[in-house]
């Protein structure tokens, strides 16, 4: 059974740091596109960053700078680290994976689709105050 489950949301004051992780179970993550999204109140849900399988990431240029994805593949772990955190930065983030096909899967070239990841996770809670 596949299952996904972010932790290391919280609140921050401007300007600090924070690292989420998305513990995967089920499959090995090392061989699919894993990315995390983000929803804030009253918005639709918005690509943060992805990994492929070989390690190549992309960001969006809202926390391009400022946040890295990565992963641990001998944990099964997605990471994303957070720094220099805004207000506009508070949001549930979510970790998501494309299992849909055997073996494997390749990253779209933007952050956003999120109709190319078929497992989420229930999220974590990000709140940065001013």
């Amino acid at each position: 059974q596949v299952q996904l489950v972010e932790s290391g949301g919280g609140s921050v004051q401007a300007g600090g740091s924070l690292r989420l992780s998305c513990a995967a179970s089920g499959y090995t993550s090392s061989s699919y596109c894993m990315g995390w999204f983000r929803q804030a109140p009253g918005k639709g849900r918005e690509g943060v960053a992805n990994i492929d399988s070989d390690g190549s990431t992309t960001h969006a240029d809202s926390v391009k700078g400022r946040c890295t994805i990565s992963k641990d593949n001998a944990k099964n772990t997605l990471y994303l680290q957070m720094n220099s955190l805004k207000p506009e930065d508070t949001a549930m983030y979510y970790c998501a994976a494309d299992l849909s096909q055997p073996g494997g899967s390749w990253c779209p070239p933007t952050v956003g689709p999120l109709n190319a990841y078929n497992y989420w996770g229930q999220g974590t809670q990000v709140t940065v105050s001013s």
